[in-house]
């Protein structure tokens, strides 16, 4: 019988919780500075208008949290060289990083890209499983 509470136990969960905040600090930066342009740049306002007036304004939060999770597994490869992804750590990372995003919604920061809902949960792990395709096993 198998131990689903000791696999639990043995992942790397301070490696990962130190990726899941990289990568949304990484988010929060480009958020900010969104929001900077936003309010202090004529063409910044435009293209953001633009983007989201259209029918790409649907698409953004979902390829935004894509890429949010295959961030997040290009981090794990480049920095972690010690510990192995496989399926558990995969759901264990898209874990961390929702935390991420639910303590970032307690934050005064613009939801510009990302916020803490049903697509971007989708999201992030189509990009965590996306990225993290060759570690299933």
């Amino acid at each position: 019988m198998s131990n689903p509470l000791g696999r639990l136990k043995n992942l790397p969960w301070q490696e990962l919780l130190q990726i899941a905040a990289l990568t949304n600090l990484s988010i929060i930066g480009l958020e900010l500075f969104l929001g900077w342009g936003f309010t202090q740049s004529a063409i910044v306002r435009n293209i953001l208008k633009l983007l989201y007036g259209s029918s790409l304004g649907v698409l953004i939060p979902v390829a935004t949290a894509v890429g949010m999770g295959a961030l997040a597994v290009y981090i794990f490869e480049q920095g972690q060289q010690q510990f192995l992804l496989n399926k558990s750590s995969l759901w264990a990372l898209v874990m961390c990083l929702l935390l991420g995003l639910a303590l970032k919604s307690l934050l005064p920061v613009p939801a510009f890209l990302v916020d803490l809902s049903e697509t971007t949960l989708i999201g992030i792990v189509l990009g965590v499983f996306w990225k993290g395709r060759p570690y299933w096993r």
